[in-house]
């Protein structure tokens, strides 16, 4: 496997990775608290939030094979939330500590500039020194935690956002 994220390629997902994303998110979504959805997607659901998002889904591939994706979501549905994205990446365990995040979530933050979004927020589940140092490494700034908002695995969790003006 590429071990220099140079190796990999970077492109838009489309609904013919939905397999892909879904192995990779459910990942996290069955075994961690990083995800606070508690069932496993499908692929069907999966290829409909990449179809129907409007906003930028990035895969990065691997010898052809998918290793992460970026996405963002809207914010909020208020219309004065328009100019405000929430960011996610996610990498496949076995691929992480590569650089494939830092430069899918680079590619992520250029296409979201391109299309006149102001404000980019992280939200992460607490505690995650990796996300958080990945944050901070691309010039997220810390805004604050709320606390207990979720809970996962029995327990509840607190949620640190990161906001990154573009």
């Amino acid at each position: 496997m590429a071990d220099d994220p140079a190796e990999f390629v970077i492109r838009a997902a489309g609904s013919t990775d939905a397999a892909r994303i879904c192995a990779i998110y459910n990942h996290y979504v069955s075994g961690t608290i990083v995800s606070f959805e508690e069932t496993p997607l499908g692929e069907r659901e999966m290829a409909r939030h990449v179809d129907a998002s409007g906003l930028p889904w990035l895969v990065a591939l691997e010898e052809g094979q998918v290793v992460g994706y970026a996405r963002a979501a809207p914010w909020k549905t208020r219309s004065g939330y328009r100019h405000t994205v929430e960011s996610s990446v996610y990498v496949d365990p076995t691929r992480q500590r590569r650089g494939h995040g830092r430069q899918l979530y680079k590619a992520l933050i250029a296409r979201l500039r391109e299309r006149g979004v102001h404000c980019v927020i992280g939200g992460i589940a607490l505690p995650n020194p990796a996300s958080i140092a990945l944050h901070e490494a691309l010039g997220f700034e810390h805004a604050g935690v709320l606390r207990e908002v979720g809970r996962k695995l029995g327990r509840w969790v607190d949620v640190g956002y990161w906001v990154l003006l573009l």
